[in-house]
């Protein structure tokens, strides 16, 4: 499944649609920078391409891609992610599965973690 850049998030987890798969990722990312059109973060660099290699293509799990703002927006206390969703670090690499007939949030991998190739293998088998 390709990547699903500048994806919305809906108001709450449970309005999330979960695939046949039976789980959905979404990554929080820093945002790219208008002059470079690169995220701002070197740790959001340094996951893109490991993202891109397990996540990039027709045979691969669905992943969206949520962008957090810029440096100023994203240093906020009330950044809406930050409040509603929980993330305090990018990247952050978040599993949503059905659970008990809810849409849950069952795991997350957070900066270096992506890093890690047999913990992220692991998260995303």
């Amino acid at each position: 499944m390709p990547i699903a850049k500048g994806f919305k998030l809906p108001a709450t987890a449970g309005q999330l649609t979960i695939p046949d798969s039976g789980k959905v990722f979404v990554v929080f990312v820093a945002s790219n920078l208008p002059e470079t059109g690169q995220s701002w973060c070197p740790d959001v660099r340094a996951a893109m391409p490991v993202l891109e290699a397990e996540f990039a293509g027709d045979d691969k799990p669905e992943l969206k891609l949520v962008e957090v703002g810029q440096v100023p927006e994203w240093r906020k206390p009330d950044n809406v992610y930050r409040t509603k969703w929980s993330i305090n670090s990018v990247p952050t690499l978040v599993r949503f599965e059905q659970v008990d007939g809810d849409i849950k949030e069952t795991g997350r991998l957070v900066e270096g973690e992506l890093l890690d190739s047999k913990a992220f293998k692991k998260f995303v088998s």
